[in-house]
């Protein structure tokens, strides 16, 4: 989308290399062509949606698909893979993936024998969290294993999955799927029928005569996490039994829960210490979600922007679809994909991951803005009826920046909302609310600046449009 006034210029690129032509238009309102059909485009253009064919690749080795119902097993082609679990988003769910690396007794060694959000890889490297990825309304969970590093105290990795929201059971969470992907092979698993169950025993990978094996279980427990823990022999942070005199310090209990800090007023903040060794967190994951409003028109897209401050000063920005940047390379911030609806079930939710040791890569400190942009073709909506809050998660500290703005007779025409800034200075993450809107009609964006210790945010950052070069606004620029 574009801004433009009543005398603008038009570069149309049709999607061809060296194919450009550029039209003068003086008009309210101009048309353009795409083949036989006419578009109206008004002051701040409408981005063009062109379906092209699907590409074909050739010379293609075709995929090995099989389906597991519960109970069936199969061999596997290969000792490493991924196992994938995905449903839909929805409110109140609150959805982890887990993994057991239990003996032939069906429990665990230690409590490193559980491997998710807090502890996300084994020692042994035969199984590795990742964090979800959510992307157009689904959320995805995954879950890396290599059977040929099982220790050989280990019989078999248990794939677990767990509802701890208040969304109640499986029964709530739509659209639930599973597969298991080595090589070229893919294993769909069919899950079972669910209600009130709130952990699910998904599937079990072990060896057998030297094969690589998956068995689908799709099992249900009604106690979630917490129960599953139990089964397999891992001791969860709960009051501590009393003993009047323990014969060796108690190990310290494995934390299954999030802790949850609320910022609602600009100026607070929250601080975050960054793990170290090799079991610390390796993603910060922010996200922006909101909600319908209600007025039964389709304009509830919004697109969360990521602008980052360098050590050196200069800025760079983050947006999908076109510029979501890298998690391995420079920038070490990746948008995980472009969201396009929200509903009052089902909010709308773009995520961003930030390296962990950003930092340390950029080699110093580092400042984020996050904030949320409604577009033109939204049509007239007022973004603060969408609700929009942001969510930064590391480890089991999440912190929600969730202030509330206000709506008015002009909200419609404020594109940009501020959600919020992350610092990150080392080992330390800085996080604090913002509340700070762009002015009525206005497509400037976030723009920091460092003034001695402290970070400074104007709203007159160069104007950004999907699908187009970014520009200077005077001396500044992203680079």
């Amino acid at each position: 989308m574009s801004s433009a006034s009543h005398k603008s210029v038009l570069l149309l690129s049709i999607l061809q290399p060296g194919l450009a032509s550029t039209f003068p238009f003086s008009s309210y309102t101009s048309l353009w062509r795409f083949g036989p059909e006419w578009t109206s485009v008004g002051p701040r253009f409408m981005q063009s949606r062109l379906t092209l064919p699907a590409h074909k690749p050739r010379n293609r080795r075709p995929e090995l698909n099989q389906s597991l119902k519960p109970g069936e097993n199969t061999t596997i082609n290969q000792s490493k893979g991924q196992v994938l679990v995905t449903h839909s988003a929805g409110a109140n769910l609150d959805v982890n993936l887990t993994a057991f690396l239990i003996t032939d007794s069906g429990k665990v060694v230690d409590d490193s024998g559980m491997v998710f959000f807090n502890a996300p890889e084994h020692a042994s490297g035969a199984a590795a969290f990742s964090p979800p990825i959510i992307q157009a309304g689904s959320i995805s969970h995954s879950i890396s294993f290599d059977l040929s590093r099982l220790p050989a105290s280990i019989s078999k990795i248990a794939i677990t999955l767990t509802q701890d929201g208040t969304g109640g059971g499986f029964a709530g969470v739509p659209n639930l799927s599973a597969r298991v992907l080595a090589g070229d092979q893919v294993l769909d698993l069919a899950p079972g029928a669910f209600e009130r169950e709130t952990g699910i025993i998904v599937l079990e990978l072990y060896v057998r005569n030297g094969q690589a094996k998956a068995r689908s279980v799709w099992q249900g427990f009604a106690s979630g996490l917490v129960g599953l823990c139990g089964m397999y022999g891992v001791e969860v942070d709960d009051e501590p039994a009393t003993a009047l005199i323990p014969a060796a310090p108690p190990a310290k209990p494995v934390s299954i829960t999030k802790t949850v800090i609320t910022l609602d007023k600009p100026g607070s903040t929250h601080k975050v210490s960054l793990e170290k060794g090799a079991a610390a967190p390796k993603v910060i994951k922010v996200s922006a979600r909101w909600v319908d409003n209600g007025d039964g028109r389709d304009n509830d897209d919004l697109d969360l922007r990521i602008g980052i401050l360098r050590p050196d000063g200069r800025m760079s920005i983050i947006q999908a679809p076109d510029k979501r940047g890298s998690f391995e390379a420079d920038p070490f911030v990746l948008h995980t994909g472009d969201v396009v609806s929200a509903s009052t079930s089902a909010p709308g939710i773009e995520t961003v991951e930030i390296n962990a040791a950003i930092s340390h890569l950029m080699g110093g400190k580092v400042a984020l803005v996050c904030s949320v942009y409604s577009a033109v073709d939204n049509g007239a909506v007022s973004v603060a009826s969408l609700k929009p809050k942001m969510r930064m998660e590391y480890g089991d500290e999440v912190v929600e920046c969730a202030f509330e703005f206000k709506g008015g007779f002009f909200s419609s025409l404020v594109y940009t909302y501020v959600l919020g800034m992350i610092e990150i200075d080392g080992d330390e993450i800085r996080i604090s609310p913002s509340g700070v809107t762009s002015k009525t009609g206005s497509e400037a964006t976030p723009w920091l600046t460092r003034k001695g210790d402290r970070v400074e945010l104007t709203m007159d950052g160069p104007h950004v449009f999907k699908g187009r070069p970014l520009e200077r606004k005077g001396n500044k620029h992203y680079v």
